[in-house]
């Protein structure tokens, strides 16, 4: 089930360096919101915050509220493994585990979770992720085949169908298409489109075009200067940010002027 989200003055620090300063926003359920911004601008560490990846990075913390429906991800009680289960992650380069099939990469995280799965159970699981990916069709006959065997496009789909089949509420993608070539790219963007039916997604890019292609809202982060924490410059529908931007500082970015 897609879920909202809600935040509300977040701070990214790591360590004494404040990364990413006073960001609130509302991302609704079944839509893509596309982050867009000069490298260096707190994007992917704001996405990381979403799931509490960041905090893998040590001394790396955050301040504020992120509320998915009506929990507070960085509440007292809150595990971030919890928290993980519900916001998969698929990262800029394709990484399937290498030791693993086709097969045995797909269920990786559901048997984390739920040890006991019978066979049956755990053959659905897979053929209904890999449907769910588009990539069902292109290995259904070599399951039992390394991961790493795939192309680069495949490989990212496959990690898709693997962050999928725990069964998330929130995908959030870090660039997702920035190591393939234009039709796996073109493979993915059609995928993010079937995927938002039943998915809140969130996706870092530095395509614009591709920002415009796939996503129901955009947000663009900029810094004030080197050394500066990255801020949420502006936030709306896409059409209007890409045609009608209210600040001026997106319009530069939008029309190429700097970044």
């Amino acid at each position: 089930m897609a879920k909202r989200i809600d935040v509300s003055g977040l701070h990214v620090y790591y360590g004494d360096f404040l990364a990413v300063e006073d960001v609130s926003m509302t991302i609704e359920p079944r839509s893509v919101t596309a982050f867009i911004g000069s490298s260096g601008c707190g994007k992917s560490t704001f996405l990381r915050t979403l799931n509490r990846m960041h905090e893998v990075t040590p001394g790396a913390y955050a301040q504020g509220k992120v509320l998915i429906d009506d929990m507070d991800i960085y509440g007292p009680d809150i595990d971030p493994v919890t928290v993980r289960g519900q916001v998969g992650m698929v990262f800029q380069k394709a990484n399937p585990f290498p030791t693993m099939s086709i097969y045995d990469n797909v269920i990786a995280g559901a048997r984390l979770n739920s040890r006991r799965m019978s066979r049956s159970a755990a053959d659905d699981l897979v053929e209904e992720s890999l449907r769910g990916a588009n990539l069902w069709e292109e290995v259904k006959d070599r399951l039992g085949k390394p991961g790493a065997s795939l192309s680069g496009g495949q490989q990212q789909r496959l990690c898709i169908a693997r962050a999928t089949a725990v069964k998330p509420s929130v995908l959030l993608m870090d660039e997702p298409c920035s190591a393939l070539d234009p039709i796996s790219t073109l493979a993915i963007e059609d995928l993010i489109h079937k995927l938002k039916e039943d998915y809140t997604i969130v996706i870092v890019t530095h395509n614009m075009q591709q920002a415009a292609r796939v996503s129901d809202r955009t947000a663009f982060f900029n810094l004030a200067g080197p050394g500066k924490p990255g801020k949420l410059i502006e936030m709306g529908e896409t059409s209007q940010m890409f045609t009608r931007p209210e600040k001026k500082e997106t319009e530069n970015y939008i029309t190429g002027r700097f970044g």
